[in-house]
């Protein structure tokens, strides 16, 4: 059997202290002459201040409600489209539908004329009478 020859080596335990933090010195280069938006948006924000020392955190509940309101708008906006689409599907739809009730009642106005009925039901052998009709006139007694 083998002995262990690991040695247990002593445990440096670290301190809790401050680190030195280097000083970097930024050197921006040298931007043209002319004037642009984003020069004249740099010089108005001056945003690189803002997240000098990192990300700060005290502004990231606005940031997430912006971001939010953002999204909510976007859905709104496709939901408000999508429901377009639908309302000039269902009303090109409906003038489909409405033209073919107009036509089937037209047809249905014409085959229910008398003289039409006459036609359609003389292959079966019944004729139309030329006697006008007549009321049977019952007395209270007789019921």
């Amino acid at each position: 059997m083998a002995f262990n020859t690991v040695k247990e080596r002593p445990v440096k335990r670290k301190a809790n202290t401050l680190r030195e933090v280097p000083q970097v010195v930024e050197e921006r280069p040298e931007r043209p002459k002319g004037i642009s938006i984003f020069h004249i948006l740099d010089r108005l924000t001056r945003m690189d201040s803002l997240f000098h020392d990192g990300l700060p955190v005290k502004y990231l509940p606005y940031i997430l409600y912006l971001m939010v309101v953002a999204l909510f708008y976007i859905g709104n906006t496709h939901y408000a489209e999508k429901t377009i689409r639908k309302i000039d599907r269902i009303k090109s739809e409906t003038d489909d539908l409405r033209a073919d009730y107009t036509t089937l009642k037209s047809d249905y106005m014409e085959a229910s004329k008398q003289s039409e009925v006459a036609r359609n039901v003389a292959s079966s052998g019944l004729i139309e009478s030329s006697s006008p009709p007549y009321q049977i006139v019952v007395n209270g007694e007789e019921y």
